[in-house]
């Protein structure tokens, strides 16, 4: 499947999480969106310019395309993993630890600090610790969405529905 095909597809299939997604469907949309992402983003710099203390430009037209392609590219997400046998939600897999893991930290080190249980401060220590490791298992949990995202396809039917057809 092509580029353009790639992209018809998705927006044609706008919020339909069901059914089974290719490879190149799902990252010919990746690279559409990035592109535009870009393109767009510069086009709200030149237009609208930029904060003279932060150098931040507006995200007005990038901010609108985002959020019209949010849907489609959670569904394209979602039918990619089912392609793989896998369960659409798995793509939340790298952002459900990552909060999980935050506020099993946080929650232990308001507690630590506010019963004024750690005067020496070692709650800091751990909670420094505790941040590195969720940012190690956060990456980790992100390459191996990648991984899976880069699959071949199951080869016939699976739960999912029949393989997609070859453009």
């Amino acid at each position: 499947m092509g580029f353009a095909e790639s992209v018809r597809t998705c927006f044609r299939r706008y919020a339909t999480f069901s059914g089974r997604a290719s490879r190149s469907e799902f990252w010919w949309w990746v690279l559409f969106v990035v592109g535009m992402s870009v393109v767009l983003g510069l086009a709200d710099r030149m237009l609208f310019g930029a904060d003279p203390v932060t150098g931040r430009a507006p995200r007005r037209l990038s901010g609108v395309f985002n959020l019209l392609v949010l849907l489609p590219w959670l569904a394209v997400a979602f039918r990619r993993m089912h392609d793989s046998g896998r369960p659409g939600w798995y793509y939340f897999a790298p952002l459900l630890v990552s909060v999980g893991l935050m506020f099993v930290l946080l929650s232990g080190i308001v507690i630590a600090t506010a019963a004024d249980v750690d005067p020496t401060g070692v709650s800091l220590l751990v909670g420094g610790v505790g941040a590195a490791a969720i940012m190690v298992i956060h990456l980790c949990m992100v390459v191996l969405m990648i991984w899976w995202l880069t699959r071949p396809s199951d080869p016939g039917e699976n739960r999912y529905g029949p393989p997609p057809v070859p453009r």
